[in-house]
């Protein structure tokens, strides 16, 4: 613990640091430790750390002890760019299939996504990095914001509009179920028309596919197409599907745990199982140190996927926008800072605190594997 010494005069006046890092401020710490990355916990400020690097802060947490007896507040030496202020939270708000959420868990938020809306009034959470799902009920749960250039992205809507908001949408909801009710279901042919030009539209739209991408979309649908025959109830045990989904040859997307690689999906290609739910794989664009051959390791099923489908951009993508982005052999995912010109883009990296430019070709609207379905990225960051 740092020792007490004699209060010093700073070179660089303290008011000159942004609100959230003055001494008493209370604010969100983040870690990079392995098990906490994409979690937030509350503390307070309470010093800068040394005259010599005016960028780290001594902070104390609100809910995390140095006993077990909870008697000794943790304190720690952070880095600025790992605090921010706490983040808001509208008063009422409805939660939604695919929204990016904090959860809150174990005394801190942690960032995750709407996977179902259950009939209790509850949500299952899944989050990305644990590849968990759990349950939470309403108030423990908020929209996931970023601290961006001194402002929260997407900013805090006002009470009035939140409710507003949330009781439309309760009538919409209550007059369409009576809608339903009345009408038992029946569908007009224009109705049918619609959705039959729609449908059409969209399977026209899905043939745009380039060559380089043809292995991982053919994965993909033979994927689908087995989701498929067992919502028609041809129903398989789950070893059968995992089988039939990482057999031999069949082109995957696998993902580590080391540092530096968080995030990161390479393509790969299953060699051969090597004991339960673990497979031998070679990848498709890393090679070994001397260059002879492309690299295989092993990885547990926990850290494979399918290749994701394509999803077509026709025309640009937009600001906020949750993306893949092609760099070093690998998927990083990451959040569009900025539309340029040209077809390029600025693309946010959360884990690394980073900007990269990238060409339109070299990004993929980013999908989660959520038991064993894609899920597309959550619109709740869009202004």
């Amino acid at each position: 613990m740092p020792q007490k010494r004699k209060p010093t005069t700073s070179p660089t006046p303290a008011t000159e640091d942004p609100p959230h890092l003055q001494p008493g401020s209370q604010v969100e710490i983040s870690s990079n430790d392995p098990g906490f990355r994409g979690s937030w916990f509350t503390g307070f400020i309470l010093k800068r750390a040394s005259l010599r690097n005016p960028n780290r802060f001594i902070v104390q947490y609100t809910h995390l002890f140095q006993d077990e007896a909870g008697t000794k507040p943790l304190k720690e030496t952070i880095n600025a760019v790992d605090l921010r202020p706490l983040a808001p939270r509208e008063r009422a708000r409805k939660f939604k299939f695919g929204e990016e959420v904090d959860a809150f868990y174990n005394d801190g938020w942690w960032e995750g996504v709407i996977t179902k809306e259950l009939e209790n009034g509850n949500f299952h959470v899944y989050f990305k990095r644990s590849k968990e799902q759990l349950e939470f009920g309403e108030d423990q749960l908020r929209l996931h914001r970023e601290w961006v250039n001194g402002s929260w992205t997407p900013p805090l809507e006002d009470d009035e509009q939140v409710e507003e908001k949330v009781q439309i949408e309760k009538e919409v909801k209550a007059n369409k179920e009576e809608t339903e009710k009345v009408s038992n279901n029946t569908i007009t042919e224009n109705n049918f028309k619609s959705d039959k030009a729609v449908t059409e539209g969209k399977m026209e739209s899905k043939k745009a596919v380039t060559q380089e991408k043809l292995d991982c979309d053919n994965a993909a649908s033979k994927e689908k197409l087995q989701s498929d025959k067992a919502e028609n109830g041809e129903k398989m045990e789950s070893g059968k599907m995992t089988e039939e989904k990482f057999r031999e040859g069949a082109h995957v997307e696998v993902c580590s745990d080391e540092d530096g690689f968080e995030g990161a999906w390479f393509g790969a290609a299953i060699v051969k199982p090597v004991g339960k739910d673990r497979y031998l794989i070679q990848y498709k664009s890393l090679r070994t140190e001397d260059d002879t051959d492309f690299l295989k390791e092993e990885f547990d099923t926990l850290h494979i996927r399918p290749c994701p489908p394509e999803i077509v951009v026709a025309d640009r993508f937009k600001k906020l926008d949750e993306v893949d982005a092609l760099y070093n052999d690998g998927w990083w995912v990451g959040v569009i800072s900025k539309v340029l010109s040209d077809s390029k883009y600025q693309v946010y990296f959360r884990t690394t605190n980073e900007e990269m430019k990238f060409n339109h070709t070299d990004l993929r609207l980013h999908q989660d594997w959520i038991d064993g379905k894609w899920v597309a990225a959550s619109q709740a960051l869009k202004t």
